[in-house]
């Protein structure tokens, strides 16, 4: 968490090896630079406004794979982890319901969990939340990340988040300040940091 320009997306950048470090090092499972292949694999990159392509539901989950390979068992538990199951319910052509160009007949919220339940479809080691969540109501997004929570917990889940009960469940949070400085804090402190900050501009 952190303001704009601090380094939260510099970091994320490194970690997917968009870029290399000019200093210090990268150390994937005591793997150095740079970035090895076979770990880049196994990461899942959700950013805010998720590509879809003109096709269906389940081709946009499933994206990359040939159709008849589709594994159906992988894509009822991510459409499960995602909240997705009441809205494919409601469509009359179900998971052969085409979105649209750009996601056109989706709402932002529909589209964000449709690229969260192909990042879990995907199997990642390690899952990456850009404001994946941004565009969701507060019930959703609880929904979600408990189910998130619950899934493996031999994932591991980045959050790049500015809605701050979206880190309630978080091991660590690293609070970015300017210049890529940052220190760990605990939710309880964030949150405490918060109403302080409210309590300062009330008065």
């Amino acid at each position: 968490i952190g303001p704009n320009g601090s380094g939260k997306t510099t970091i994320v950048d490194l970690i997917l090896g968009l870029i290399q470090p000019t200093h210090g090092t990268i150390i994937y499972d005591n793997e150095r630079n740079p970035v090895p292949k076979q770990i880049i694999s196994s990461i899942s990159y959700q950013p805010q406004d998720p590509f879809v392509i003109n096709s269906t539901i389940k081709n946009n989950i499933a994206l990359g794979e040939d159709h008849d390979h589709i594994d159906m068992k992988k894509l009822m538990l991510s459409l499960k982890l995602a909240n997705l199951n009441e809205f494919i319910s409601s469509l009359s052509d179900g998971l052969d319901s085409k979105i649209g160009q750009f996601g056109a007949k989706l709402s932002g919220g529909q589209r964000q969990r449709i690229g969260i339940a192909r990042a879990l479809y995907h199997n990642p080691q390690v899952l990456i939340l850009d404001e994946a969540t941004s565009a969701l109501d507060d019930d959703t997004e609880t929904a979600v990340m408990d189910s998130i929570e619950k899934f493996d917990k031999d994932i591991t889940v980045l959050i790049i988040a500015h809605r701050l009960t979206t880190l309630k469940s978080c091991d660590k949070i690293f609070k970015f300040e300017k210049d890529y400085v940052y220190k760990t804090i605990s939710y309880t402190e964030l949150m405490n940091s918060k109403k302080n900050k409210e309590n300062i501009h009330v008065n």
